[in-house]
């Protein structure tokens, strides 16, 4: 049945053991496990909206790869494109506490995880059919060469098939080889893309450019439809391929627990108002909105709201 699923995603999920205490991860002798993953945040803040998810990507035959699995079943994501790798680990991350509103330090063991090895291979092409929209971050297209033709692949099956696709840049500059090689193969999914959703520096480091403006115009003059830049504070800016643009305010939040899945929370407002045809100025407030609760919790995505918190 065509479009039986609302949107697709590929990346990685690690286990994340995150600090109780304040301070140098070197001290910290107790921590909380939770499922961490850029791509795994905006399924589940979309299933949680009751939309119909599949995460696409590899877990390794271990205990790691257990618990994301029975996350993914807790959250109601489909896992009928995950595979169960037994010649490779999943990843893991550490994570330290910090209450004062700075980004907490992480240190990730990931390095030839199972998700490392996606490849075209994992392209299940009757998942995808069903979609309607397919989501892609820099986090996956970061992990290896084989990931990144896996995301350059779908991208072109759900272009030709008409589907909606959006891009979070989502930069890792450690997990490439140089920024030279991160701009460019980024930039060729970007392009692919009909929403685009930059920070304002990942934005600037992609094109060149160093206002909200010049960075969505450098986007829509190559096929993009829609670019959203997140503006810290301020909130975010919008532009699209028609000519309609603006800036829509932050929500103030008084107390900032945890910044890690705010970007993630913006991606799920859009992309979940966009799919249920609203405007994009409603969409971008959602963003805003969704990511104000993400930061005052502790974890990537324990802050992301069902419908009913949604208040929508």
């Amino acid at each position: 049945m065509q479009n039986r699923l609302d949107v697709i995603t590929i990346g990685e999920a690690m286990a994340m053991f995150v600090a109780t205490e304040t301070g140098d991860l070197a001290d910290a002798e107790q921590f909380v496990k939770r499922v961490a993953g850029a791509e795994l945040n905006v399924a589940t803040g979309l299933a949680r909206l009751g939309m119909k998810v599949c995460w696409v990507s590899r877990v390794g035959d271990d205990s790691f790869g257990r618990f994301v699995l029975n996350s993914l079943k807790k959250e109601r994501i489909d896992a009928g494109c995950v595979t169960i790798d037994g010649r490779y680990a999943t990843g893991f991350q550490l994570k330290s506490k910090a209450d004062d509103g700075t980004d907490p330090i992480v240190e990730y063991f990931r390095k030839g995880s199972a998700a490392s090895h996606l490849s075209p291979e994992d392209f299940n092409a009757a998942a995808f059919n069903q979609a309607r929209h397919l989501h892609l971050s820099g986090v996956a297209a970061a992990l290896s060469p084989t990931s990144y033709a896996l995301l350059e692949h779908a991208a072109k099956v759900m272009k030709a098939q008409d589907k909606t696709i959006s891009f979070d840049p989502n930069l890792r500059p450690v997990l490439w080889k140089s920024e030279a090689e991160m701009v460019e193969k980024l930039n060729r999914l970007a392009f692919q893309a009909d929403w685009v959703l930059p920070g304002l520096k990942e934005g600037t480091i992609l094109t060149g450019e160093t206002t909200p403006e010049g960075i969505a115009d450098f986007y829509l003059q190559r096929g993009v439809k829609a670019v959203v830049i997140k503006t810290g504070a301020d909130g975010a800016w919008f532009k699209t391929a028609s000519g309609e643009q603006g800036a829509v305010a932050a929500i103030k939040v008084e107390n900032v627990v945890d910044t890690v899945g705010a970007g993630d929370g913006f991606a799920v407002g859009v992309i979940s108002a966009l799919l249920e045809g609203k405007t994009l100025p409603q969409a971008v407030a959602r963003g805003n909105k969704i990511g104000s609760l993400a930061i005052q919790v502790l974890g990537d995505s324990e802050g992301l709201p069902t419908r009913e918190e949604l208040g929508e």
